[in-house]
């Protein structure tokens, strides 16, 4: 079921199985996507690594993850881009960016428990039903069910990943760091650099992601590089020397030891072992 509007708003609400999976690959400018699994069967490789997911988690997904799909089963997809509901725009409202979106985890996973599956159940339902309508609110009403779902997963993700151990204000912090990195993580490798940006000190940043239970703002960084790099080798032509440039390396030395060390092989031994 896709809907689109008068302004390039895009929204697309299916029941992915094997026979109809190619649909995950499809590339949306400017898309989001959720996917929640209804199974035990689904495996897929993303960003040329393999994960299997199990029933009743959602996986966030941006347009720049590469799917590869090992085995499916059966997954509720939604899809919207930026003109649809942009979720920058409206952060104040639905606090997902950083988040389940631009974020820290290259691929953000939370899991429905007993108490959520029905209110999921039910909110997909009346999804079904407005996406059928063909009246003037039916934009408005779609943009608020997005709206309610975009909210009922920041909530459950950041009970997950201990986020209920800051308060609001040290939360959105995070969250903007975590944005931050994912906006320029070519061009600035160091905390000091974010720090710098947000008013605050590296210290002070330390402190709040050790109440999360997770990996160092520095780790971030690095791990978010080494995503981008991994991409580039995989899942294009480009030359070492050029996707080090790409991602803020003018030695090309430097950026090998850089990569071996978070990998364990060269660049050239992964783009190899990809193709």
């Amino acid at each position: 079921m896709i809907y689109t509007g008068k302004t390039n708003e895009y929204l697309r609400i299916e029941l992915i199985d094997a026979n109809n999976c190619t649909i995950l690959k499809e590339n949306i400018e400017s898309s989001l996507t959720l996917l929640w699994c209804l199974d035990n069967t689904t495996t897929l490789t993303i960003d040329n690594k393999k994960h299997h997911f199990k029933k009743n988690e959602i996986v966030c997904f941006t347009e720049f993850h590469k799917i590869e799909t090992t085995a499916v089963g059966k997954l509720q997809m939604i899809r919207f881009n930026r003109p649809f509901y942009c979720i920058i725009d409206h952060d104040s409202e639905i606090s997902c960016k950083g988040i389940l979106f631009f974020g820290a985890s290259q691929l953000p996973v939370l899991k429905l428990l007993n108490k959520d599956i029905e209110p999921f159940e039910t909110l997909f339902k009346v999804f079904k039903h407005e996406m059928e309508s063909n009246d003037k609110l039916q934009l408005e009403m779609l943009q608020m069910l997005l709206k309610r779902l975009l909210i009922l997963c920041t909530r459950i993700y950041k009970d997950q990943h201990n986020y209920n151990k800051l308060d609001s204000t040290n939360s959105d912090i995070v969250r903007e760091y975590n944005f931050l990195v994912e906006t320029h993580f070519k061009t600035k490798h160091t905390v000091s650099e974010y720090a710098e940006i947000l008013n605050k000190s590296p210290k002070t940043l330390s402190n709040l992601f050790s109440k999360l239970e997770t990996k160092t703002p520095l780790q971030f960084i690095q791990d978010r590089i080494m995503l981008e790099t991994r991409r580039l080798l995989r899942y294009t032509d480009s030359s070492i020397k050029e996707i080090a440039y790409q991602v803020g390396y003018e030695d090309i030395q430097s950026f090998s030891r850089f990569f071996k060390k978070n990998e364990g092989i060269s660049p050239s031994e992964y783009k190899k072992m990809s193709l």
